[in-house]
């Protein structure tokens, strides 16, 4: 347990970050997988439209610093790829 006054500040100071950085991960998350379950479906016009949501949403995710600029850039790199994929399938 800490020990002193300022220690006690940043261990809510800290909570309170983790619980912000875990609801927006969340939220990345399941807009990712809503965006695959769309690509699966083969409705290439709704996941042109989320994809755009998706990069947003990523894009805001690491601006604020929940998640690092590379892995956000690597994120929509990969869903652009399966976006491309499908349509040359389908």
């Amino acid at each position: 347990m800490a020990n002193s006054r300022s220690a006690l500040k940043r261990i809510k100071q800290s909570e309170k970050r983790r619980m912000r950085n875990k609801q927006v991960k969340t939220k990345v998350k399941n807009t990712i997988r809503s965006f695959i379950s769309t690509l699966e479906e083969d409705n290439n016009e709704a996941a042109q439209q989320q994809i755009k949501v998706v990069g947003k949403m990523i894009d805001k995710a690491a601006s604020k610093g929940v998640m690092h600029k590379n892995t956000a850039a690597r994120k929509k790199s990969r869903l652009a790829k399966k976006l491309n994929q499908s349509r040359q399938v389908g």
